[in-house]
């Protein structure tokens, strides 16, 4: 009797890429929904102002990071960083993103009809429209588990020296950012999931590395179809996303422990 021969699901794959230049495109316009680049912007639309990093503020659920267990340089990529979370399970609060939500992990909230000019150290950027499958976060790049799709999920978060949009393009699923404000010297982070309405779209301002940071702001978009999970006719989402595509240098914050992802409570 032969084997039965099943689907391979999907992973994170690239759609389209399109150029933008942020000398000539600055303003990322939320068109209605679809993320656009623009000149200039439709008349008497004021741009938001973008979230300062304010370290005061603080949502999602916290744990504490009594220490970190190693620093890895990987050139020419980036830095790892491990850190130790005094917890045997991590939960990340599944929360919808309000301009008050995003704004305590420096993140800006841009919905329809809304723009926000876009700073940038690197002038070309890249839009790439993605598929993203519900098994994209179940890898790990930390735990010499090379290309195996895991049964757990470790806390995999970053920050760069360029910005991001994130949009929110699939037709059905909302979009699912995971994110984290890690405080070093308090010893501190708080996670969360940041569910993303479809039509609106995140801002993430660069996040270069700067000495004496009261707060790191992270994000990992790699979670972004965890609104598929238990829908067996849709697995994967369309999203779209501004960042540097080649060239970039990246900070690594990582744990082994297993993470829960939920749902927000009214979608359960």
């Amino acid at each position: 009797m032969s084997e039965p021969v099943f689907d391979t699901p999907v992973f994170i794959k690239a759609l389209q890429e399109s150029a933008v230049d942020i000398v000539q495109t600055p303003f990322f316009y939320n068109d209605g929904g679809w993320p656009t680049f623009l000149s200039t912007l439709p008349d008497g639309l004021v741009p938001l102002t973008p979230s300062p990093t304010d370290p005061a503020l603080a949502a999602g659920n916290e744990y504490a990071v009594p220490r970190r267990m190693g620093v890895k340089s990987t050139p020419p990529y980036g830095v790892q960083t491990q850190l130790a979370f005094a917890a045997e399970e991590v939960v990340y609060a599944p929360l919808w993103a309000t301009p008050d939500v995003a704004a305590a992990f420096g993140i800006t909230l841009v919905e329809p009809g809304q723009a926000v000019a876009i700073s940038s150290p690197v002038v070309a950027l890249q839009q790439i429209e993605y598929e993203y499958g519900v098994f994209a976060g179940h890898w790990s790049p930390y735990q010499d588990t090379a290309n195996a799709l895991l049964s757990v999920v470790c806390t995999d978060l970053e920050h760069h020296d360029f910005p991001h949009v994130f949009a929110s393009t699939d037709p059905t699923k909302p979009l699912v950012i995971s994110v984290g404000r890690y405080w070093p010297e308090q010893g501190r982070i708080c996670l969360a999931d940041l569910w993303v309405p479809r039509g609106s779209a995140l801002y993430i301002p660069p996040k270069p590395a700067l000495a004496g940071q009261a707060c790191i702001d992270l994000h990992n978009n790699r979670n972004s179809a965890r609104a598929c999970w238990g829908d067996i006719r849709q697995d994967s989402i369309v999203t779209h996303t501004l960042l540097q595509n080649e060239g970039g240098y990246f900070y690594w914050y990582w744990n082994p422990v297993a993470t829960v992802h939920e749902r927000p409570a009214d979608l359960i």
